[in-house]
């Protein structure tokens, strides 16, 4: 398996389990999270369409970190890998989301801002980890 496949494997494979923890979170006491009806609303587009977007997001960031991150950022440990490149990956989305947000107007969400951010780095740290581990050494 050449490495553009493998990174894109790791992305869907780390967006499905991000997406599962998403589903899960408000019987955790977390707000929802729904990335895909957040793209979907703000672009006024079918929820298919915000799936697609979930999921390309996914892709692209597992190629990024295959092409930017890890040549770059030299820990050894993959679980702490996937930590440092979860909690880049929330910095970047929520960047991503302001842009978005001056751009579009955004849905409204749920819940306080504390517990967003708690669920937001939760999410991303878990497809982190999951895409670090899927790509390995």
């Amino acid at each position: 398996m050449n490495n553009i496949t493998k990174y894109f494997l790791a992305g869907i494979v780390g967006t499905i389990v991000m997406t599962i923890v998403m589903i899960m979170a408000p019987n955790l006491g977390m707000p929802e999270m729904a990335p895909w009806k957040l793209l979907a609303g703000a672009m006024g587009v079918p929820i298919v369409v915000g799936w697609i977007m979930h999921f390309m997001m996914g892709i692209l960031f597992a190629l990024g970190y295959g092409f930017v991150f890890a040549p770059n950022v030299h820990i050894n440990n993959l679980w702490l890998k996937g930590i440092v490149f979860g909690v880049a990956a929330v910095i970047l989305a929520q960047i991503g989301m302001k842009v978005m947000g001056m751009i579009l107007t955004m849905p409204p969400v749920n819940g306080t801002m504390q517990m967003r951010a708690v669920a937001m780095l939760i999410g991303h740290i878990v497809f982190g980890v999951v895409t670090v581990k899927t790509i390995g050494k």
